[in-house]
């Protein structure tokens, strides 16, 4: 008797997440369709049930992340997509650039564990890192309101402050420079939507 559709579907999201986290913990070329499997427990076999190639399972992995564990990752930190204020995306910057984030490497965002790999991987794995970016840069603009002129260019800065202090700490752990760094970001973030939220007239 054939497998439903829905058995499928929860088998290929199995696999999708087991090579999230191994991407992220061990890099593209440090993970093997075996691995995977291994992970997913199920055979080497039944991985073309679902895909055709490696890349095409990264391209699933990054592409997972955003309404996946990122959207688990969001609820924990109390960030409510109902609401729209300076509020969520401090809550935001504070989890993002938090030890707790830093260490947590299967659970990492993609923008910042796989940056390398993606530089090197197809268009299309491209694009879904991009589609990650501008999620996030549309978060941090959303929640800084349309009353601020500048609210996009602002958001584009908290994102690149997000990631940039990220990539330096998970590169760097032992780092205190690294370290330093990230807390760096995490004050000019938290400054700069502090910033955003004030009366005109107090900038």
């Amino acid at each position: 008797m054939p497998y439903s559709a829905e058995h499928k579907q929860r088998t290929r999201d199995r696999v999708v997440e087991c090579a999230r986290r191994l991407f992220n913990r061990h890099g593209y070329d440090g993970v093997t369709i075996d691995m995977v499997m291994k992970e997913a427990k199920l055979t080497r076999g039944g991985f073309y049930n679902h895909f055709q190639s490696k890349e095409d399972l990264f391209l699933a992995a990054v592409s997972s992340f955003l309404m996946g564990r990122g959207a688990e990752w969001r609820a924990d930190a109390g960030i409510d997509p109902d609401v729209d204020a300076p509020a969520m995306a401090a809550r935001m910057v504070e989890s993002y650039l938090s030890e707790e984030h830093l260490n947590d490497v299967e659970g990492q965002c993609p923008l910042i564990a796989l940056s390398g790999d993606v530089s090197r991987s197809r268009p299309d794995v491209q694009e879904a890192y991009e589609t990650l970016l501008k999620a996030m840069v549309g978060l941090f603009e959303d929640n800084l309101g349309p009353a601020h002129s500048d609210a996009r260019r602002q958001s584009q800065v908290l994102a690149a402050l997000c990631v940039g202090g990220m990539v330096l700490a998970r590169t760097l752990p032992e780092s205190d420079i690294a370290a330093d760094v990230r807390q760096a970001a995490l004050e000019e973030a938290t400054r700069r939507i502090g910033a955003a939220d004030a009366p005109r007239g107090a900038l």
